[in-house]
Parts: C-alpha cells; sequence; structure tokens
C-alpha cells in the first residue's frame, strides 16, 4: 500500500510579462493538477503592455474555488517579479512556473511525495522536454552538489519545487541581474541545502521552443553568458571556490557559449 501524501499548502509564483498568448494555459496547468491540497498562486504582472492582466482577471472569475491572487507592478525585469511573488507565499511549499511554461498535472503531487517520505530534500528540480540525464534511469533521483552547478544548470525555474524555509535564510533574486540570474540563485540555494534532480519530464518547456537561442529571455547568447561569467565571479569573490577551479569553469562557459553559437547558427 503506497503511503498517503502528506497535505501542505503549495504556493505557485508565476512572473509575467506580454503573456496574454500563454498565460491561460499556464493556469490551468495548474489548477489541473492532481494533488488534493491547498494550493496558492501568486501572479506578478511585471508591467505588461498587452492585455495579460485582463486574461488572469477573467481567468480568477471562471475559477473561484481557486486561491489566485494578481499582482501589478511597473516593469523590474523577472527577478523582481519573482522577488514580489516570494514575499507574499504563504505555502509550505514554493514552486515557480514561468508564463509561457506548462505542467504535467502529477507535477506537484509527485515533487511533494518526495519531500514529504524524505525529509533530506529541501529542493527538487525535474528534467524537461529535450532536457534530461541519459545516462540515468527515467525517474532516478540524483543528488546535485553546489560544484555541479558550476558547469551546468540542472534546475531550470519552472520544474523546481523547494521549503519555504530555504528563503528564509537564503533570501531573495538579484534583481540587477537581467540573465542567468537563477544560476546565481540556485548555487546560493545549493551552498546551503540539499537539492535534487529527478531525471523525469514534468513540464512542457515555452511552447516548445529550444532552450536557447530562440525568442525570449533566452535567445540572447551573449548576455546570457556574461550573466553565467557574473555568476562564476560571484562565488569566486565570496570564496566558495578555488583560483584553480574558477578558471577553469569560465574556460568550459566559454566553449560552451561558442558552441552554442554555431548551433544557432547552423539550426
Amino acid at each position: 500500500m503506497e503511503k498517503a501524501i502528506e497535505l501542505k499548502k503549495i504556493s505557485v509564483v508565476i512572473p509575467m510579462y506580454n503573456s496574454s498568448k500563454t498565460i491561460e494555459r499556464a493556469l490551468l496547468s495548474v489548477v489541473s493538477q492532481l494533488y488534493k491540497g491547498t494550493i496558492e498562486i501568486i501572479i506578478v504582472n511585471d508591467g505588461s503592455k498587452d492585455n495579460s492582466a485582463e486574461v488572469v482577471n477573467n481567468f480568477i472569475l471562471r475559477y473561484p474555488d481557486f486561491n489566485i491572487k494578481l499582482i501589478n507592478q511597473q516593469n523590474g525585469g523577472v527577478s523582481k517579479a519573482r522577488n514580489i511573488g516570494l514575499k507574499n507565499v504563504t505555502g509550505n511549499y514554493i514552486a515557480f512556473l514561468d508564463s509561457d511554461d506548462a505542467w504535467f498535472p502529477e507535477k506537484l503531487e509527485i515533487q511533494i511525495s518526495h519531500l514529504t517520505s524524505d525529509m533530506s530534500i529541501d529542493f527538487l528540480g525535474t528534467s524537461f522536454d529535450g532536457f534530461g540525464l541519459e545516462n540515468k534511469h527515467i525517474g532516478e533521483l540524483i543528488k546535485i552538489e553546489f560544484k555541479d552547478l558550476l558547469f551546468k544548470n540542472y534546475f531550470q525555474p519552472s520544474t523546481v519545487f523547494f521549503k519555504k524555509a530555504i528563503i528564509d535564510k537564503i533570501g531573495f533574486f538579484d534583481e540587477t541581474q537581467k540573465y542567468a540570474e537563477e544560476g546565481n540563485y540556485f548555487m546560493r540555494i545549493a551552498r546551503e541545502f540539499n537539492c535534487f534532480f529527478l531525471n523525469k519530464s514534468l513540464i512542457t518547456f515555452g511552447d516548445g521552443k529550444a532552450g536557447f537561442g530562440e525568442s525570449g529571455l533566452s535567445a540572447n547568447l551573449k548576455e546570457m553568458e556574461k550573466g553565467e561569467l557574473k555568476n562564476l565571479k560571484f562565488v569566486y569573490k565570496q570564496g566558495w571556490i578555488s583560483p584553480v577551479l574558477y578558471v577553469f569553469a569560465v574556460c568550459y562557459s566559454l566553449l560552451k557559449y561558442f558552441r552554442r553559437i554555431l548551433i544557432v547558427k547552423f539550426r
């Protein structure tokens, strides 16, 4: 007999900017979750110039039984939007969802089952379309150490699920950083908490677009690389890595950058 999932309140933070064509799909994927506990949804409208807010307000009217909150702010970037959401959460656990992504119905149920059955897990990401670990079994749980994140960002924001205690200690995103900001945040978390990767796809990523080199924040490869190098410099300045490891990680990052340029050029 399977162990019953402990019902806890989950807060979902959704940053939104000009997302009128995708936000309803994202929200539908949350209200359609198989998880039976309480879910609050916090959407932060980051100064959208389209009718995204109207789409959300209409959705709230259609689903009055769900705890959905829309917060409007002047455009300040995705980090500020996520931070506003984090400052308003009331749940025991937190999940991010980008406005152009969508969850599989079983996502929250699977993730909270792992966190409540193994209390040593503080933070859990998953694979997604086009990103998984081919050398691991589907559904395998892999411990991700801080230094692993120097070379590969295993955690796409819409996949992550974590304990609220993390923000009480780690704080918030760096609002001055507009690219690769999640890499900085996740490395700070991995320094202090137990992070795991579930090798199972539980989201639809970006309506089918590639992970980089197409429309959206990930389109600007040069700025993404600047952000990644800034993250490496940050952890080095903190004294978290040695000079040798820092140089090696920078060289590896630059090689990945040039590889991505070639991929985009010949795609």
